[in-house]
């Protein structure tokens, strides 16, 4: 008897197909855990099925499992840094221009008493910008200047539409 109970043991705990590690590598992408995903799945706010037909076209295209773990680690880093969300099938829209996906850049700029700061490389000093918008010429020492992570946001270019008249010319 106790040799039948553990066949079954070891059957419950097979390993992972191909299609598994990819679906689990995305949810761990998405900051998951392994018994995360399983609870989550067991109280439904995850349908583990939902993503297993596109891990496996996934992997169809991918070719192996690490290419395809490859492909949604670039996705991930790529959309996180633009605070984006992603899916399996970001992978497929995107997998033409994987090479090209880079994450955004972090810019760090330099401040002197919040007042943004310029180098200037002809003079080779820096200025500091005032509220007035004045240049002013830094003459306190490297330490002073505090660098800030600014996030880079992008906005539509925004434009007046030319206004109509709208009064009937008047035939005189």
């Amino acid at each position: 008897m106790k040799a039948k109970k553990k066949k079954k043991a070891i059957t419950k705990h097979k390993k992972e197909t191909d299609i598994q590690k990819i679906v689990n590598h995305y949810f761990q992408t998405k900051g998951l855990t392994l018994d995360e995903i399983k609870e989550n799945a067991r109280k439904r706010k995850i349908i583990y099925s939902r993503f297993t037909r596109p891990a496996k076209q996934l992997l169809e295209l991918a070719g192996s499992v690490k290419k395809a773990k490859q492909a949604i680690d670039k996705i991930a880093l790529w959309a996180k840094s633009r605070n984006l969300d992603y899916s399996i099938e970001t992978v497929f829209k995107k997998w033409l221009e994987l090479d090209r996906l880079k994450p955004k850049e972090i810019v760090r700029k330099p401040f002197f008493h919040n007042n943004p700061m310029v180098w200037s490389s002809a003079e080779k000093k820096w200025y500091v910008i005032s509220e007035n918008g004045e240049w002013l010429e830094f003459e306190g020492d490297e330490k002073d200047i505090e660098w800030k992570t600014i996030k880079q946001t992008y906005t539509s270019y925004e434009y007046e539409k030319p206004k109509r008249n709208l009064q009937k010319n008047k035939k005189s």
